[in-house]
């Protein structure tokens, strides 16, 4: 009898790292992506099965990719239309696992065909996470709160586009590398969001968060001279570090203001630093290398009373250069806000309420300011509007916390 948890933590592992260089190979040895990605999900359900039952094998890659090129030949065997090649091909014993490779390279081409502009934003994310990341169909579905079906429509849409469009498994030129490698960066920034603090009712989801700091990583290891791959690296290197603080033991999300640093990861800090420094010799800012700056000041900040303020200002003036954002410009007034008159930073919120009348966290931020002012009424009507434009289930109880307040604690 196995331990399923440690079957399941090592499967995951095997996943992260043949997952998308096995996809890219079959797919090019069979010239058929969706055939390709379905023999490889099928490879991961049966380790599921007989890793849980057997224990892991000796070589867990070596298992996985026999596997994998069993399923693809019989997905080719029984399509009529590739018999021929079904003939000439060797039996699955045969063919001879490459465990040597890395499959770095494999797996950055995939990336970016997942992420095809070709393709719609929602199917990249979609098709990403399953093929390089080795998530299941029922995993993306439960995250991003639709039903298996539309999901699996959504992936099966993707594979056809890819397949028609002709869309290679290779890494852009250097000509098409920034358009295409913005989409690649913004899909596992979305990813890592997702996982960071869930839209789907869930606090939050640590694999989905990991899944997206390795592939970040992954990028960034493959393209070194790209400011940006760093960039986001460091960026959500920095975020997840503080994983292990953002929510007590009940589940409740703890602000920033209020986490224990010392339960932070500060070898992962010290590494996300390392990563911006690189990314600086290089000398071409970005968003993602400006907010991973502005995380940094809080990383190392000794406590949340001792923050940089002026700092984080200055370098959001910087980020809303590169990006004019409502959200951006939003954060910048809450840093602002830590450095000058309450008054004046909820007048400047007030400007932006046009453009973000539907995200709760300028409400919720407006409502923290009308306390300060001593104007409870309105900040409570605040924090009931921000509560009805979340579903995150961590969101809401702290909202909720806030709301049965007695008056008198209000502003206190």
């Amino acid at each position: 009898m196995t331990d399923d948890r440690v079957t399941d933590g090592l499967l995951a592992q095997v996943l992260r790292e043949e997952t998308g260089p096995l996809v890219a190979r079959l797919a090019r040895r069979h010239r058929d992506f969706d055939l390709a990605e379905e023999a490889v999900q099928s490879a991961v359900a049966e380790a599921l099965t007989a890793w849980r039952r057997d224990g892991p094998p000796r070589n867990p890659a070596a298992w996985l990719q026999v596997a994998a090129q069993r399923n693809a030949l019989d997905g080719v065997r029984r399509a009529a239309r590739q018999r021929r090649l079904a003939e000439r091909l060797p039996a699955p014993c045969e063919v001879a696992p490459d465990v040597t490779s890395t499959g770095t390279d494999d797996r950055i081409a995939l990336l970016f065909a997942c992420c095809h502009p070709a393709l719609a934003p929602e199917a990249r994310l979609a098709l990403t996470l399953r093929a390089v990341v080795g998530m299941t169909t029922p995993q993306i579905a439960r995250a991003f709160l639709v039903s298996e079906a539309t999901l699996a429509q959504r992936i099966v849409r993707a594979k056809r586009k890819v397949s028609t469009a002709g869309i290679g498994l290779a890494v852009p030129t250097d000509s098409e590398l920034p358009e295409r490698l913005d989409d690649v960066l913004s899909v596992i920034c979305v990813a890592f969001n997702e996982g960071f603090v869930s839209t789907t009712g869930a606090g939050h989801d640590r694999d989905l968060a990991a899944d997206a700091v390795w592939l970040a990583s992954a990028v960034a290891a493959a393209l070194p001279t790209s400011a940006e791959a760093l960039g986001l690296a460091a960026l959500l290197t920095l975020q997840h570090a503080r994983a292990a603080a953002r929510f007590d033991a009940h589940g409740d999300l703890v602000l920033l203001a209020d986490q224990d640093r010392s339960r932070w990861d500060h070898e992962a800090i010290a590494s996300a630093d390392a990563l911006l420094e690189r990314a600086a010799r290089l000398r071409a800012p970005g968003r993602y290398q400006l907010r991973a700056a502005i995380a940094a000041v809080h990383a190392t900040s000794p406590s949340w009373e001792e923050t940089d303020w002026p700092q984080v200002v200055a370098l959001y003036d910087l980020l809303a250069a590169h990006d004019p954002s409502p959200v951006v410009r939003l954060n910048r007034e809450i840093a602002r806000s830590r450095t000058g008159s309450p008054a004046e930073a909820l007048a400047r919120l007030d400007a932006l309420a046009p453009a973000l009348a539907s995200y709760h966290l300028l409400h919720a931020t407006r409502a923290e300011l009308l306390r300060t002012l001593g104007r409870p009424d309105e900040a409570r009507a605040a924090d009931e509007t921000a509560l009805s434009l979340t579903s995150n289930d961590a969101e809401r109880r702290l909202l909720t916390v806030r709301l049965r307040r007695r008056p008198l604690d209000d502003g206190s």
